[in-house]
């Protein structure tokens, strides 16, 4: 798959504890990011991190939380992302979604290995 130079930023922040039918909410939405055929998607755990309660969520030792911050980033072409959001839209209860024009430098994989 090729992306092209400007493409979009879909990024989602949920809590780690955030489900969907019992499944963890960040399972099911890359998923869905590959199943729809988007480029990539990468979740990264947050260390610490706060919304719109306000309730601080931490991984310090002492304050061992169960929900830290998770954010999931997506970068394809605007009309790939645009079909994607009304699906994962539908998904998320709570948190924040928000999308952003980048620039694409590379985006490259290897070949398969032949047999």
């Amino acid at each position: 798959m090729e992306l092209p130079k400007e493409a979009e930023l879909l990024r989602i922040f949920i809590g780690e504890s955030d489900k969907h039918h019992g499944r963890p909410l960040y399972e099911v939405l890359v998923e869905l990011a590959r199943q729809r055929g988007l480029a990539g998607a990468t979740v990264l755990r947050g260390m610490m991190g706060f919304g719109a309660h306000s309730r601080m969520h931490t991984a310090k030792v002492l304050r061992l939380s169960e929900d830290l911050p998770i954010v999931i980033e997506i970068v394809d072409k605007p009309e790939r992302i645009a079909t994607f959001l009304p699906e994962m839209d539908g998904l998320i209860g709570e948190g924040l979604v928000t999308l952003e024009k980048v620039r694409v430098l590379a985006y490259r994989h290897s070949a398969p290995p032949t047999l």
